[in-house]
């Protein structure tokens, strides 16, 4: 019993990994879903990123993600308050993943249509490592719209893995991706 004379039970704090490629919008996901004010590490692209970093197809972008977005959403009716480490996308920045996994229940692999290719090392990470993840398909208002199904094919994910849409920007379209997550890793955990 807390100090309030309540029954209430503490929420159970879980982990998860938001992943995918350079420019997919990682950081906005966290940020447009969390509770808190997120933690983040941007900063600014330099000519120093010039021949290492990919920019050519997210033009426009002048940050990126140098260490990992933090942030956090409660999920009431499930009693579960989820804890959101973004990933940096970046190769030179995986070092990062092996620390930011650790004791995480999942993941989500965000994708964007225009740059599949780029979802792949995210999704071989959590397969290797045999964590839960799903593919949140964030639609960008450019970006061409697959029927899940193909996007499914195109990952070659077998049907243990959820495709769902998302919009990154969109607090609901990412909580609802969270919860599709969260229910998932809590089916496959014995």
């Amino acid at each position: 019993m807390g100090s309030s004379g309540s029954d209430e039970a503490a929420p159970i704090a879980v982990k998860v990994l938001v992943a995918g490629g350079f420019g997919v919008g990682k950081t906005t996901f966290v940020t447009s879903v969390s509770e808190i004010p997120p933690l983040t590490t941007e900063a600014p692209l330099t000519m120093a990123s010039v021949g290492v970093d990919d920019t050519a197809s997210v033009g426009g972008k002048l940050t990126t993600t140098v260490a990992l977005d933090f942030g956090r959403i409660t999920l009431d009716a499930d009693g579960v308050m989820l804890y959101l480490f973004g990933t940096p996308g970046q190769d030179r920045f995986w070092f990062m993943w092996d620390e930011l996994v650790r004791g995480a229940i999942g993941g989500i692999v965000l994708v964007d249509t225009r740059r599949m290719a780029d979802a792949f090392p995210a999704i071989d990470f959590f397969e290797s490592r045999r964590i839960p993840f799903l593919i949140a398909v964030n639609q960008f208002p450019d970006g061409p719209v697959y029927p899940l199904a193909d996007v499914a094919r195109a990952a070659d994910l077998s049907t243990n893995h959820p495709v769902v849409y998302c919009n990154a920007m969109e607090r609901a379209s990412a909580r609802d991706a969270l919860i599709r997550l969260t229910v998932h890793a809590l089916q496959l955990t014995p």
